[in-house]
């Protein structure tokens, strides 16, 4: 089965960045199980350099000292082709203790020395690599964000069709399983969601309450797509944390690339943060691995399945807009909603997801239009845009 296009696009992108002359730091980060250590195998295939490989992904936690080691041995290798240096590729480094620190002081030797030894560091939590990386290693860095897989690269992988991409999602392990539906749901369960919050949110950050976390977690998959005030998720989980709690918690759920919040756009940013979140997961698989219902049986259930497809749709702009910042909101006043409104710069555009055939009035977007004229309107609907076209189409485009 030949690479799909999103890993050699982006094995593309590193590998011109690592023959560049100026010496930066790249950073892979994004979630579990979306292809980052593929991604750097496969451009260390194409390197014409010496490398060295070393990944921190253990039950325990690694010590600072195994940093300094593996840097040693590429140290090593750079010295002995002076003239090409080397490349030093470390995975899972969030998973050290006090790793920015370690990596600032051994760069920075480099630096000053005149080594010819790049860096790639890779995590599967974006959000504890971003605090490394702000608060170590400013100006030493490029991020390339890896994010879930999109329709077109699931399409071309793995010959997903438009309603198994809606159903599935874009882990590319999980793809062969599909024809074995309780083994899917438990790679799903077990590999994906456990590990994720066993490994990269409980072992990794405080968190008082982990029950709590998994039932938010499970909450959000249940309403991906529907806005949800941090009170009524208070009162669904009964639980007696507070809502400063939940927010704290979806927080790190969105860094792990699991589940977010939308924000309610306002145009006046000061406004924004104070909206009750609109529930969205990274991945559709997350939603369905949980539902109870088989590939036939959510495809029966209309409510269900026209879900799905805003949820779908959500995931693929918050996604494909990552690598361009490009910022997704909902938009609500009193009865009149946009489902997502995307932002760059200046330019905004404004996208409602219908999944019937039938016509249907569109107030919220018609009031949207009268308070921020945004530039582009968007309906996405089998009578409008296409949902397998809008699908390809990343998010920067949309807006552009």
């Amino acid at each position: 089965m030949s690479k799909p296009t999103y890993t050699r696009a982006l094995a593309v992108d590193l590998e011109k960045r690592l023959r560049q002359p100026r010496r930066f730091m790249q950073v892979l980060a994004g979630p579990r199980q979306v292809g980052k250590t593929t991604l750097a195998l496969q451009v260390m295939e194409g390197l014409t350099v010496p490398t060295h490989y070393a990944s921190a992904d253990e039950p325990t936690l690694r010590a600072s000292a195994w940093i300094e080691e593996q840097w040693e041995v590429a140290r090593f290798r750079a010295a002995e082709d002076r003239r090409r240096g080397a490349v030093l590729f470390l995975d899972e480094v969030q998973k050290v203790t006090g790793w920015a620190e370690v990596v600032k002081s051994l760069w920075d030797a480099d630096s000053a020395a005149g080594r010819r030894l790049k860096v790639v560091v890779l995590g599967s939590s974006p959000l504890l690599m971003q605090h490394g990386l702000t608060e170590s290693l400013a100006g030493r860095f490029e991020v390339i964000p890896v994010t879930h897989w999109s329709f077109p690269e699931m399409r071309e992988a793995f010959a997903f069709n438009l309603e198994q991409y809606l159903f599935y999602g874009g882990y590319p392990g999980a793809a062969p399983l599909i024809k074995d539906h309780d083994r899917w749901v438990r790679y799903i369960k077990d590999s994906l969601i456990e590990t994720t919050v066993s490994r990269d949110i409980l072992l990794m950050t405080r968190v008082e309450k982990p029950a709590l976390l998994r039932r938010l977690f499970h909450l959000g998959c249940m309403y991906s797509g529907q806005i949800l005030s941090y009170q009524k998720m208070v009162g669904q989980l009964q639980d007696v944390g507070n809502t400063t709690t939940l927010a704290h918690y979806l927080d790190l759920l969105s860094g792990a690339g699991m589940l977010t919040g939308l924000q309610k756009f306002a145009g006046n940013r000061l406004r924004q943060r104070g909206s009750s979140p609109k529930l969205q997961v990274f991945n559709t698989a997350l939603v369905t691995a949980q539902a109870g219902l088989t590939f036939s049986e959510a495809r029966r259930d209309r409510d269900f399945w026209g879900r799905l497809v805003e949820s779908a749709v959500g995931a693929h702009l918050i996604n494909s807009g990552r690598a361009h910042d490009v910022e997704v909101f909902y938009w609500r006043d009193r009865n009149r909603e946009v489902d997502f409104v995307l932002r760059l710069g200046e330019r905004v555009t404004a996208v409602e997801v219908k999944s019937s055939r039938r016509r249907q009035h569109l107030r919220g977007m018609d009031a949207f239009d009268r308070a921020f004229q945004p530039a582009r309107k968007l309906l996405v609907a089998p009578t409008a845009y296409p949902l397998e076209e809008f699908l390809a189409r990343p998010a920067r485009d949309l807006v552009l």
